[in-house]
């Protein structure tokens, strides 16, 4: 893995984690006496399908690539300004999407881990038209997520449940970049 790629990576997983970051600041709000080994556990289970996710897009990129390939480029900045923008949209709006659950059960726990992972889905399928090789951006993936949704948590205790839906602003801005990179690459430096 170069540099670049890693650098790259960093910053897709960063971009992804804001989801995971916000919902885990309102965990920390409604679960303020929740123990470490609770926050272990929910910063897990959103990691663990944030991982899995780009990987299972990138499965199903693998299987249609060679029908799409003249496109592949296309379909990745698509992908990521859609999301990026979905997230900015969902970070500007007045927050109604952080209501009172218990994270500690484990259809909610299972129900946040999955919604806020849809959007490594898309990036997934990005990597699969892309080429990319998967395992590198799956760890860093996860690992940037289990970060950010421990330090949502913690930090829940210090920031108003109204700003927490803010983060996914910056997130989506980087997503939107991460695109405009991968268009640009590809049709002004791409050896053909």
């Amino acid at each position: 893995m170069s540099l670049e790629e890693l650098i790259t990576f960093s910053l897709i997983a960063v971009g992804l984690s804001f989801d995971s970051f916000a919902v885990s600041v309102s965990c920390g709000l409604i679960k303020q006496g929740m123990r470490f080994r609770q926050a272990v556990l929910i910063a897990f289970s959103l990691a663990f399908f944030q991982g899995a996710f780009p990987f299972l897009g990138w499965l199903a990129a693998r299987t249609v690539q060679e029908l799409i390939a003249f496109l592949d480029h296309w379909i990745a900045f698509v992908l990521l300004v859609l999301v990026g923008v979905k997230m900015l949209v969902e970070g500007i709006k007045p927050d109604g999407s952080l209501h009172k659950y218990n994270p500690l059960k484990w259809k909610v726990l299972l129900g946040l881990s999955v919604a806020t992972s849809i959007d490594a889905l898309v990036v997934g399928l990005s990597f699969g038209f892309l080429d990319t090789q998967i395992w590198y951006p799956v760890i860093i993936i996860f690992l940037v997520t289990f970060i950010a949704s421990m330090l949502g948590m913690l930090f829940g205790k210090n920031i108003t449940a109204k700003r927490s839906h803010r983060s996914l602003i910056p997130g989506g801005i980087i997503l939107i970049l991460i695109g405009l990179k991968i268009l640009i690459e590809h049709l002004w430096f791409h050896q053909v």
